[in-house]
């Protein structure tokens, strides 16, 4: 997996904007509170307009995680990156997130061939990265369908937004609820 700097050139700035706002609207819709979680599932090769999987990009990913780092910057909510199915989706996480959750760790280094390029970029620019097995989050982004749904707790929501890409890739963001429980004397808020 190589980049073509020639096509990457022309969108790292907007992807990175993009991301931003998805993350930011994201955290406003979700009404997101500190110490929950984001998860994101990524195929930089989609966001190029290549095939999942045939062509990562670790400038695309460090673009994307860049503009959603920046919008969780100071909100206390933590980011998740899924690897691909090679590491059985696995997750990029920073380790006080794991001890917070009490989250499996296993044994993985993920690079752009095992693992993806945002795996790759976030075990190469998160503070203290380990890597999990899987997770509860709270929302989730989904960029070029890696479909993260294994990754967010019941009852996952929609979220529609202006945004309907990032380059090339179908966006999917979603957050979660709390399950209704109850019967028809059942009362909600």
């Amino acid at each position: 997996m190589t980049s073509d700097p020639e096509k990457d050139s022309i969108c790292l700035e907007t992807i990175k904007n993009q991301c931003f706002e998805v993350t930011q609207a994201l955290l406003e819709v979700g009404k997101l509170k500190p110490g929950q979680i984001i998860v994101l599932g990524c195929s930089t090769s989609e966001v190029r307009g290549e095939s999942i999987g045939s062509a990562g990009s670790k400038e695309i990913a460090q673009a994307i995680l860049d503009g959603i780092r920046e919008a969780l910057e100071g909100t206390g909510v933590a980011l998740a990156v899924q690897c691909c199915e090679h590491l059985n989706r696995c997750l990029v996480v920073e380790r006080h997130v794991a001890e917070r959750y009490n989250l499996t760790e296993v044994t993985v280094i993920p690079v752009p061939n095992a693992g993806g390029a945002a795996a790759a970029t976030a075990m190469g620019t998160f503070d203290d990265p380990i890597v999990v097995e899987s997770i509860q989050a709270h929302a989730g982004i989904d960029i070029g369908d890696t479909f993260i749904g294994m990754h967010l707790k019941p009852v996952v929501v929609p979220v529609r937004l202006p945004i309907k890409s990032i380059g090339h890739a179908h966006l999917t963001v979603a957050r979660t609820r709390p399950k209704l429980v109850g019967g028809k004397r059942a009362v909600y808020p």
